[in-house]
């Protein structure tokens, strides 16, 4: 069987490495033919599938939505337009909220820059009168909240913590 993109094709066209697409579809997210030589030949659809998983990547949607919105597009053809449209309205208000708790915390630590306390368990933005000391060191809320509404690490192969759900964005402590 020589039809379908060859692994490396494949990483080349879509500008994944070949650990991740073996990763996606192991994953479940992707699929390959296999050739007589046992070779994987992905069918050219798959490269919509890799563009809409790194472009979820992007945006912070935990491995568990993504793998869940992949299932509800055909198998049997490319996805659509609508198909797309169908999916990130879905996503709309889950994404405002991401960008709102980034827009508060970059405009927070824009006050950071000059303050001068140098001193985490001062800091009246990240950690205001020590309250949050029992959940361990460093600048808890800031921390939180880049890990609720960055990237989803999730989506990265070999996480050793397994998790496949992003945190619920905090409100930062003031």
């Amino acid at each position: 069987m020589s039809e379908g993109l060859s692994v490396s094709e494949m990483s080349a066209r879509s500008g994944v490495t070949v650990s991740a697409l073996h990763f996606y579809e192991r994953e479940g997210l992707i699929r390959a033919a296999r050739t007589p030589g046992n070779q994987r030949r992905y069918a050219r659809d798959q490269l919509r599938r890799v563009a809409f998983i790194r472009m979820s990547q992007r945006v912070g949607l935990p491995l568990a939505r993504i793998r869940e919105a992949l299932g509800t597009l055909p198998v049997d053809r490319t996805p659509s337009t609508a198909d797309w449209r169908r999916l990130s309205a879905a996503w709309r208000a889950e994404l405002d909220a991401r960008i709102a708790v980034l827009h508060e915390l970059r405009d927070d630590l824009d006050g950071c820059i000059g303050c001068g306390c140098l001193s985490v368990s001062r800091c009246a933005l990240v950690n205001p009168d020590d309250a949050r000391a029992a959940e361990g060191p460093g600048p808890r809320a800031v921390v939180d909240a880049i890990d609720a509404a960055g990237r989803d690490t999730s989506l990265t192969p070999g996480r050793p913590d397994g998790a496949t759900e992003a945190p619920v964005p905090p409100t930062l402590v003031r």
